[in-house]
C-alpha cells in the first residue's frame, strides 16, 4: 500500500518523495501547494531501514501530520522538521507553543493487553479534546466506537451505529436542525434507526456513512464542502473570472434580465444544512470511507475511486488545480495510474490517500473484484 498527499505543505507535513539524479528517493524542498497526488517518502529508522507509511493521522494545527511507519515507529512530519519515536505505550499531549520539557497531559496504555486498542481521540474512559481540559469523560452508556473532532464540535458513533453530536452548532454542524450549541452528547434524531458505520467532521461540517453505503452530510456549505450548491462559492468564482477577464458575456440576454433570473433561482443555493442530507456522490457505487478537512471533503467508493469537493485553494482536492468545487469530482490521477484507493484522511488544508495497484487489489479480493 502506498500513501499519497496533496494540498497545504508549507511546513513539510506532506513528506513528498522526489527522485534524485541518481534515481534515489529524497525529501523535496517544501512546496506550499501540492496540487497533484505526490507519493510520500519513507522514514529511515535508527538502523538504516526504510519504513513505509502504514497509517496517517492529521492535525488541526495545519502544521503537522502523524505517520505510523512500519508497525511501531511514529513520525511527526511538519514544523520544518521530523520527530520520531518508537515508544507507543503512552499517550501524551504537548503544547508546542510553550516548548515545555514535559507533556501537558499523559496516559499510560497497555498496548498488548486484551481490549486495550486505542482509537484516538478516544482513550479509556473518555477522549482527548483539542482545547483544555484536554481529557474529557464520556457517559458510559454510549459505548463509543469512534469519535471525530471538528474545530469546535464533536460527532460520536456508538457500537449500535447511532450518531451523537455536541459542541458549537452555529453552522448547523450538529445536525439537530437548529443553530444552537449542545454541552452534552445529543443523538442526531434524523439518523435514528439507520445504523451508521463511519463519522467524520470538518471545521464546521459533518458527515457519516450508513450501513448500506449511503453518505449523509450537514453543516456549513460556504465553500461547497457538503457537495451541495453553494451561493458563496459561485459568487467567488464569478468574481475571479471577471477579474482575470475569462468571463464571457452573453449579449443576447440583457444584464437586468440575467440578474432577475439569478434572483429567481437563489433559493437553490445552500449555505447551511442543519439536518443530515443524503449526498449522491456516484450513482453506480457505495461509499466506503469519508474524511473532512476544514472546508473540503473526500470520499472513497467501494470500487476504489476517490472523490473530493469543497475548498481547493491549496490543491487539496487533487485535481491539479487550486479551484474549489461544490460538486463531487473523481480524482483522475489514481484511475490514470491504474490504482485503487483504499483509504483517505483529510488534514485541515490537505489530503492523504492510500492506494494499491489494481492488479494487487484484485489478487487480494479475487472473489469480489470485478475489474
Amino acid at each position: 500500500m502506498r500513501w499519497f498527499g496533496f494540498g497545504f505543505n508549507a511546513f513539510g507535513q506532506i513528506r513528498v518523495q522526489e527522485k534524485s539524479g541518481r534515481g534515489e528517493s529524497s525529501s523535496a524542498p517544501h512546496q506550499v501547494k501540492v496540487t497533484h497526488p505526490a507519493e510520500l517518502s519513507c522514514h529511515v529508522d535508527k538502523s538504516g531501514c526504510c519504513l513505509k507509511t502504514s497509517q496517517i493521522r492529521v492535525s488541526w494545527s495545519r502544521r503537522a501530520s502523524l505517520h505510523l511507519d512500519g508497525d511501531s515507529c511514529l513520525n511527526l512530519a511538519g514544523f520544518g522538521e521530523s520527530v520520531s519515536s518508537e515508544d507507543c505505550d503512552r499517550i501524551e499531549t504537548w503544547d508546542l507553543q510553550k516548548r515545555e520539557k514535559s507533556p501537558s497531559w499523559s496516559m499510560d496504555i497497555k498496548t498488548h493487553a486484551e481490549g486495550s486498542d486505542v482509537n484516538l481521540p478516544l482513550v479509556p474512559g473518555g477522549y482527548i479534546a483539542l482545547k483544555t481540559p484536554l481529557y474529557c469523560t464520556l457517559p458510559g452508556h454510549l459505548k463509543a466506537r469512534s469519535l471525530a473532532l471538528g474545530a469546535e464540535h464533536a460527532v460520536l458513533l456508538t457500537a449500535t451505529g447511532a450518531v451523537y453530536s455536541w459542541g458549537l452548532g452555529s453552522h448547523g454542524q450538529l445536525g439537530h436542525g437548529l443553530l444552537t450549541s449542545e454541552e452534552e452528547p445529543r443523538v442526531v434524531e434524523a439518523l435514528w434507526g439507520m445504523p451508521m458505520t463511519r463519522v467524520a467532521t470538518g471545521g464546521w461540517h459533518s458527515a457519516c456513512i450508513s450501513d448500506g453505503g449511503d453518505l449523509y452530510v450537514w453543516g456549513w456549505n460556504e465553500s461547497g464542502q457538503l457537495g451541495l450548491p453553494s451561493r458563496g462559492l459561485r459568487k467567488s468564482q464569478q468574481k475571479s473570472s471577471q477579474q482575470t477577464g475569462e468571463l464571457c458575456y452573453d449579449t443576447s440576454t440583457p444584464a437586468d434580465e440575467k440578474l432577475k433570473e439569478e434572483e429567481e433561482h437563489e433559493d437553490v443555493f445552500i449555505s447551511i444544512q442543519a439536518f443530515p442530507a443524503l449526498l449522491d456522490v456516484s450513482p453506480s457505487c457505495e461509499i466506503q470511507t469519508v474524511s473532512c478537512g476544514s472546508r473540503h471533503t473526500a470520499a472513497v467508493t467501494t470500487t476504489g475511486d476517490l472523490y473530493t469537493w469543497g475548498w481547493g485553494e491549496y490543491g487539496q482536492l487533487g485535481h491539479q488545480t487550486v479551484t474549489s468545487s461544490d460538486e463531487p469530482q473523481r480524482v483522475e490521477f489514481f484511475r490514470a495510474e491504474q490504482m485503487r484507493v483504499l483509504d483517505v484522511v483529510c488534514g485541515t488544508w490537505n489530503t492523504f490517500a492510500a492506494a494499491v495497484k489494481e492488479e494487487v487489489a484484485c489478487a487480494e479480493n479475487s472473489t469480489k473484484c470485478t475489474c
